[in-house]
């Protein structure tokens, strides 16, 4: 386990360019818009919370299936398991688009290279590290950089995304009002329901 960057940190770069798309899971308890940004609230996550005070993040994900893999099945184990309703029962999910070009600190692919480190060791880490995970994160906000991009552990072939409040703004996140999936309602609830289960995870209704 690599406790957190040793020596230079110089991250490779990734552009999100204006327009892209991006997903978010979030809880639509607490009436906040999809593009808010987490003040500080809650438990730690991988790349939160740090600083005095604490730097505001937001996590999003490149595709509608990385951004359940990496909220309602973060926990469930690969080998299946269930989602009952008080799991998904107040979730909704929403798209954003990026508003401006965004400058990333690349955790992926030859990112991970330029750091000298594996992905075991900062993005696929088990909860109980995130103590030293979130280090990195500070070092890439230290840099300069508007968030970190790297590979969702759970849905490798999408990325996933973290952005820095102090940096980046809800205006720089605009909410598509094309979209919107609410998971108490049918439809919606069916598709999660397909989606799940080939991956061995009953949605129970």
């Amino acid at each position: 386990m690599v406790t957190g960057p040793k020596g230079a940190f110089e991250p490779l770069s990734f552009t999100l360019t204006a327009g892209e798309q991006l997903y978010r899971v979030f809880s639509n308890r607490s009436g906040r818009p999809a593009n808010a940004f987490n003040p500080g609230a809650g438990r730690r996550t991988r790349f939160a919370f740090f600083g005095d005070p604490k730097v505001p993040v937001l996590y999003a994900a490149q595709t509608e299936e990385a951004a359940v893999c990496e909220t309602l099945l973060h926990d469930v184990p690969i080998d299946g398991g269930m989602l009952n309703h008080d799991d998904y029962g107040d979730k909704v999910m929403a798209r954003l688009i990026a508003g401006r070009d965004l400058n990333l600190a690349s955790f992926m692919g030859t990112g991970l290279r330029a750091l000298k480190v594996e992905e075991t060791d900062v993005t696929a880490t088990p909860a109980s590290s995130y103590g030293e995970t979130v280090a990195w994160a500070e070092a890439a906000h230290a840099a300069g950089f508007d968030g970190i991009v790297w590979m969702s552990h759970r849905c490798n072939t999408d990325r996933a995304f973290v952005f820095f409040g102090d940096r980046v703004t809800d205006a720089d996140l605009e909410i598509d009002i094309r979209f919107a999936r609410v998971f108490e309602l049918d439809p919606d609830r069916a598709w999660l329901s397909d989606f799940c289960a080939p991956l061995h995870v009953d949605v129970r209704w």
